[in-house]
């Protein structure tokens, strides 16, 4: 059997598994649930442990495709965009700084957690900004010609 087969069966299972289950998430009811632990327990935990299985399944596919696909494509030019892409983590972590915040909450956020939230919006904004720019220069190529 090739692997695409074995994953359409797989799937096919976990859907029928999740479609069932789903059906007595529907059949206890909104009420039910809310007010019952035990019916939480026994409704809604086992839907949840598909999801958390099919999370894994995901995680474990994608991660062996992309070490597959490192190995069988140009590793340098995959090394520089990691590189590349941690450098651009490295100047966003650099560009700011992190200090004990008040959450609305009540709860104090760590400032070496603001600092990494900083960072990412950082990283986001930097990652974003490089995104938008090799458009512009790209329609402008096409313009060109």
């Amino acid at each position: 059997m090739t692997l695409h087969k074995i994953l359409k069966y797989l799937a096919l299972v976990i859907g029928v598994v999740g479609l069932i289950l789903w059906g007595r998430v529907l059949m206890a009811g909104d009420d039910a649930i809310e007010s019952s632990a035990d019916v939480q327990a026994s409704v809604v935990t086992p839907f949840l442990y598909v999801a958390y299985l099919v999370f894994a399944v995901i995680v474990l596919l994608v991660l062996f495709f992309v070490i597959k696909g490192l190995f069988s494509g140009n590793i340098k030019r995959t090394l520089i965009a990691v590189g590349a892409f941690l450098l651009v983590i490295v100047v966003a972590y650099l560009l700011t700084d992190g200090t004990e915040t008040q959450l609305s909450d009540g709860t104090m956020l760590s400032a070496s957690a603001n600092h990494w939230v900083g960072a990412g919006l950082v990283t986001f904004y930097i990652l974003a900004s490089i995104a938008i720019l090799l458009m512009v220069l790209s329609g402008i190529r096409k313009l060109i010609k």
